[in-house]
């Protein structure tokens, strides 16, 4: 479920079950013109980040699934108002002895940043600050949208987390809280919500990404991105 923010907060949850609906259905777009976004999932171990992937991607739960090493890359186009946009989904490692060679690849260029951990490991939980200082030094704007999931709702007798602790957290980063099930079907409006608030909030962005940029292009619009963040009065 979406945890209610603070009605000052700019990042809204914008999206109806039409919406969600639409989009689960419908994946056959001219992906030639789709606006391409780059968010990575990040957290501990088995906190369920793959699994997230797979339902939001795939609508299916995997059993069981092998430690991700390095990296692993899904994808899904959405069509808002009338839009493409192509979420680029980058599935890390949790483990350090995987990341160490990757982690430099997968910070770079992202657009968004979705931290998990497991309402029913509280040492996932308290894993979320390190993950979100670890963005910060890797030079990931301010500007970037973050969101904090708590998963594996469907644990309820062995909770670790309360919704309260976590939306403390939440709050005093000024990101989003979701609680979910990648597991549980029925969560899966749920799941959707959480790419759909980003998905929503990113496609206000401007300006437009038409094509994957080359190297010196994504160069260039992250210095300039960073320079506007500095001078950035909001």
């Amino acid at each position: 479920m979406a945890i209610k923010n603070k009605p000052e907060e700019e990042f809204d949850t914008v999206f109806s079950l039409n919406d969600s609906l639409e989009l689960s259905s419908n994946h056959d777009y001219d992906h030639t013109q789709a606006r391409i976004f780059k968010i990575i999932v990040i957290g501990d171990s088995n906190v369920g980040k793959t699994c997230l992937t797979y339902r939001f991607c795939g609508s299916t739960f995997v059993t069981n699934p092998e430690a991700t090493i390095g990296v692993d890359f899904r994808e899904r186009t959405l069509r808002l108002d009338g839009e493409s946009i192509k979420l680029q989904i980058w599935d890390t490692a949790g483990q350090e002895r995987f990341r160490k060679s990757m982690v430099e690849h997968y910070y770079r260029s992202v657009h968004a940043v979705i931290f998990v951990y497991d309402v029913s490991n509280l040492a996932s939980f308290e894993s979320v600050p390190e993950w979100i200082e670890e963005c910060g030094r890797h030079s990931v704007g301010p500007l970037v949208p973050r969101i904090i999931v708590g998963n594996k709702c469907d644990l309820r007798d062995r909770r670790e987390v309360p919704t309260s602790a976590a939306q403390c957290l939440a709050d005093s980063y000024n990101f989003p809280l979701f609680e979910t099930s990648a597991k549980d079907p029925a969560e899966k409006e749920h799941v959707d919500a959480i790419f759909l608030t980003l998905a929503y909030r990113l496609k206000s962005h401007k300006p437009l990404r038409l094509k994957q940029p080359s190297e010196s292009s994504v160069r260039h619009l992250w210095n300039q991105r960073e320079q506007d963040a500095g001078t950035c009065q909001c």
